[in-house]
């Protein structure tokens, strides 16, 4: 074997490798968490306006029919949204931003933010979501039986029906694409650590 240098001991050689400096610095995981933090709450505010509309129609639509059932299930969308208000927004308004209390660091913020976006879309999907598509079910049904008696009436519904399967079907297209980048970040989060641990 050839003389080696270094004393064919590669385990030294590969502990005397030049360390690569981390990509993201402390303030990029802050400006990154900041930034998380305002997307959280454009989306919470956003999530106010469907299930407040959801509240009006079923209260209204509770009001207009006078089938006992659909009056339920109007009742029911228009309890479920107004209780779905408030499960998504407790705990949801977090005042705190990195730099702005001591005990907490970028990083321990940033996870914060990222498990409080995947925790939203959770509650979204339960108590914002579930109300729309109640009060929608509850709209269309009585049309579709009836529009199986009058065919007319049920094939003038095709178009709004497919509408309504395209939004439901992006719906969970754009969230679940939001997960999977959510689940990225926490990975890149995660060898940053493991990074500067070593």
């Amino acid at each position: 074997m050839p003389d080696d240098p270094f004393g064919n001991d590669t385990r030294t050689i590969w502990q005397n490798q030049p360390v690569e400096p981390s990509a993201m610095t402390s303030e990029m995981i802050r400006r990154k968490a900041r930034e998380l933090h305002a997307k959280t709450r454009r989306e919470l505010l956003g999530s106010i306006t469907a299930p407040l509309a959801v509240a009006v129609l079923s209260g209204l639509g509770a009001a207009i029919f006078d089938d006992t059932v659909q009056r339920a299930v109007f009742v029911l969308g228009f309890a479920w949204a107004l209780a779905g208000q408030y499960f998504v927004h407790r705990g949801m308004w977090s005042a705190t931003l990195p730099g702005d209390e001591a005990s907490t660091t970028g990083f321990e913020f940033y996870r914060r933010e990222i498990k409080r976006r995947r925790d939203l879309f959770r509650l979204v999907l339960r108590w914002s979501f579930g109300p729309i598509v109640l009060a929608i079910a509850a709209l269309i049904l009585p049309i579709m039986t009836g529009g199986v008696k009058q065919r007319g009436a049920f094939l003038k519904m095709i178009p709004f029906l497919t509408l309504l399967a395209v939004w439901i079907g992006s719906f969970f297209v754009v969230r679940m694409r939001q997960q999977r980048e959510l689940k990225r970040e926490i990975e890149v989060l995660n060898d940053i650590e493991r990074a500067n641990k070593r």
